[in-house]
């Protein structure tokens, strides 16, 4: 079993929504991008308790914990990693829209749930990152998005700024 399904495990039987998001998204939307980590969505600080990962450092896996602070875009990080396996970022949201994602993901016959495209792009838009806005119009590219960009714009109208922002210049490239 990877480190990723044991994380996803322990978080359903703790009943922690979560769902995959960054690249693996990417891929499970049809867009080709890799990176050596998994990255997974929450917004339950709960999984911030270093004793949540006793069991996966009694099992050789290194955590490391980290709580964001007041002005952190994220309320914190934890990072799993097993030399022998990819390493699992389980990235702490602290908004209602980064909640919404987490009701609209998708479960797979097989792994963890999986965001939609509608909120990978605002993931992508709220970091804002030149990768980011690559990956955001490769979404757009892709054959299915026919619906993508006006369901985008519904939700953006109650986002932050700067993400509209970063829209406007994803559309415009």
């Amino acid at each position: 079993m990877t480190v990723l399904d044991r994380v996803s495990a322990l978080l359903d039987a703790r009943g922690i929504p979560h769902a995959l998001i960054g690249a693996a998204a990417l891929a499970a939307a049809g867009v080709a991008r890799s990176t050596f980590d998994v990255d997974l969505l929450v917004v339950d600080d709960s999984v911030l308790r270093d004793d949540l990962w006793d069991g996966f450092r009694a099992a050789g896996v290194a955590v490391d914990v980290r709580r964001g602070d007041a002005d952190d875009p994220l309320g914190g990080v934890v990072r799993l990693d097993l030399p022998s396996d990819r390493p699992v970022d389980i990235i702490v949201g602290k908004h209602p829209w980064q909640a919404r994602a987490l009701e609209r993901s998708q479960r797979p016959p097989v792994g963890p749930p999986v965001v939609v495209p509608r909120d990978l792009v605002l993931l992508k838009l709220y970091a804002g990152g030149s990768q980011d806005l690559w990956d955001v119009r490769e979404l757009l590219r892709l054959p299915e998005s026919g619906t993508l960009a006006g369901e985008v714009e519904a939700d953006l109208e109650t986002l932050p700024g700067p993400m509209r922002d970063r829209w406007t210049s994803a559309r415009r490239a």
